[in-house]
């Protein structure tokens, strides 16, 4: 098995970088690629298993756009047959059409799905999240300069179904995007760590259907906490 984790030296805002970490952690035979920036990327000469790309500082999400769009007909490729990608926080943004700063210039983006999003760098907005995926209940933050909004197409398939916080945007349930076995989400985390159940579904798509996850007991533990903390309607959301 093969897991590619994309830009690690700058993708690695908000303990994002841990998602790879625990992947490794839990497959200690899979061969585990860090891809830098100026490399070029396995999956674009050979398949890979898994692609996982994290959180970035807005400077960085303009290089990494740029460095993915060469590889944009392989990535879709890789998509319709079913690879699994995992993106998380602002990496998200990548997928859509654009990215449009608060001068009106934009940042064009690979264009997976009719979504962009608009940036206000002056109002970081910072929450916790409860959402559901299929069975599963989601737990985990958001952090962000920017939201989500669709391009009027109406057409992208939401990740997450948004319970306590915000979705793309601050009072829209549909949150993230799911193409086949692509997840992107702007939850951070890191994602895989607070959510077991999610993280055993991602290994059942890899073939992986009975393992330990490390320290189980105890992020298990946490995780209902973490649940019953996020349902209470005595805690906040934004922070």
């Amino acid at each position: 098995m093969i897991i590619e984790v994309l830009y690690p030296e700058f993708c690695n805002l908000f303990g994002d970088a841990m998602n790879a970490e625990f992947l490794h952690r839990t497959l200690p035979d899979a061969e585990v690629v860090k891809t830098s920036f100026k490399k070029h990327p396995v999956f674009a000469d050979r398949d890979v298993d898994f692609v996982y790309l994290g959180s970035m500082t807005e400077t960085n999400q303009a290089l990494a756009a740029e460095a993915l769009k060469q590889h944009r007909t392989r990535i879709f490729d890789m998509i319709d047959s079913g690879t699994v990608f995992l993106v998380t926080g602002n990496a998200t943004e990548l997928f859509g059409t654009h990215i449009e700063n608060e001068d009106g210039s934009r940042i064009e983006t690979l264009g997976l799905f009719n979504l962009h999003s608009k940036r206000q760098m002056m109002r970081r907005y910072s929450s916790i999240y409860l959402g559901t995926f299929e069975s599963i209940e989601i737990v985990g933050f958001k952090s962000q300069f920017a939201h989500i909004y669709d391009d009027g197409k109406n057409d992208t398939p939401a990740l997450f179904e948004t319970i306590r916080g915000a979705g793309r945007k601050p009072g829209q349930t549909e949150e993230g995007a799911r193409i086949n076995n692509f997840f992107a989400t702007s939850v951070l985390g890191p994602l895989l760590i607070l959510n077991p159940p999610f993280t055993r579904f991602l290994l059942n798509l890899l073939g992986i259907h009975s393992c330990v996850l490390p320290y189980e007991n105890e992020i298990l533990t946490a995780y209902n906490a973490r649940l019953s903390e996020f349902k209470d309607p005595n805690t906040g959301t934004e922070y």
